[in-house]
């Protein structure tokens, strides 16, 4: 009879981990790394050196995961608010990332793509770069939520002219910022080993956090995601609801953009941040959030992110071509929507129940 309950025991701990939504990125995580140690176990190798300008920095294939996933991990914030509430997903935040850059660059540029010092304080580049984002942001927004556009198709708008935009911004010149201390935003602060732009996510989850845990946002999105009709006759505003989402989502592409020009102190508009927006929806998807709206997790999408990004670290690590990512990524893609879907978790439930029904019953006999 002990022998029974331990076995009914193990099958409910079992099947309470499948219905975690945390399981799917976790599951993926150790897969990866299991992979990595097998195959090279220097892939875990972390090496304290110096930058150019002798000051500590760690390196190594974990380090460029948390520092590249950091960009990824911050889009995925608003990604999963957006994908909550509006039940779709925004495929502009590249060709936006491109448009803040590039806000940045002219403001602390002025006219000349190359000065000697600064035009502006680096605050206030950043500042108007959200302003903006957050306009793009509205854009999109007001077409979803008051034009009810489908949301992939009214952010194609901008997924097509965006990188123009950007271009134009300054005359199709590429200004270069000369001043160090805009580089440690995409780098390394003077002292700290760790990257700047994981220090950026954690202020942006935090942030977060504190927004959902003391206001009723997270509640209002996840309410207009499950059933529009329904929470509007309990006194929301879902137009309103979904407006605001795409502006957050517009706030955190440009502190993401902000980083990537951060890097460089200049930018390539056609290239930059190509294809991220794939990989944001895919951090949500791998989450575990459901890709057509309602519950949401953001520290699930943030682990998502961080293992999108070890996927391609390790990809490029086997000199995978960059061309070839997208189709990889792709099989990611399907898998994730598969497995997410109510019919195989209620499969895959059922499986479980049926071999500790017959563990009970061989247990008793």
């Amino acid at each position: 009879m002990s022998s029974g309950n331990n076995n009914a025991g193990t099958g409910s701990f079992l099947s309470g981990i499948l219905r975690n939504q945390i399981f799917i990125p976790i599951a993926a995580l150790l897969i990866l790394a299991v992979f990595n140690f097998i195959v090279d176990p220097s892939f875990f190798k972390i090496t304290l050196g110096h930058n150019s300008n002798g000051d500590p920095v760690l390196s190594g294939q974990l380090i460029s995961i948390i520092d590249y996933g950091s960009e990824l991990a911050i889009l995925a914030i608003g990604m999963t608010l957006v994908t909550a509430a509006s039940r779709g997903q925004d495929i502009s935040v590249g060709a936006v990332i491109a448009i803040s850059g590039s806000v940045v660059l002219r403001v602390l540029c002025g006219t000349n793509s190359r000065p000697d010092e600064l035009q502006a304080p680096i605050i206030v580049a950043f500042l108007i770069s959200c302003l903006v984002a957050m306009a793009f942001g509205a854009f999109n927004g007001a077409l979803v939520s008051i034009f009810k556009i489908q949301p992939m198709v009214a952010t194609l708008i901008l997924f097509t002219a965006g990188r123009s935009i950007a271009a134009w911004i300054n005359n199709n010149e590429l200004p270069v910022v000369n001043d160090e201390t805009f580089t440690y935003f995409g780098s390394y602060i003077p002292g700290i080993p760790i990257p700047t732009p994981f220090f950026i996510a954690i202020a942006c989850f935090i942030i977060t956090w504190l927004a959902l845990k003391f206001t009723n946002l997270g509640l209002y999105v996840q309410s207009v995601g499950i059933n529009e009709k329904t929470s509007r006759l309990n006194g929301l505003n879902p137009a309103l609801i979904k407006f605001v989402t795409y502006i957050i989502l517009g706030l955190c592409v440009a502190v993401a953009g902000f980083i990537k020009v951060s890097r460089l102190s200049t930018i390539n508009y056609s290239v930059v941040a190509k294809d991220i927006e794939m990989d944001a929806i895919l951090a949500v998807a791998l989450g575990g959030n459901s890709l057509s709206g309602g519950k949401f997790n953001i520290s699930a999408s943030i682990l998502g992110a961080y293992v999108i990004q070890f996927l391609t670290t390790t990809l490029y690590k086997f000199q995978v071509q960059s061309d070839a990512l997208p189709a990889y990524k792709a099989v990611v893609v399907i898998a994730l929507v598969i497995l997410s879907a109510p019919v195989v978790r209620e499969k895959i439930t059922a499986a479980f129940r049926k071999l500790r029904s017959s563990a009970n019953a061989e247990s008793q006999s």
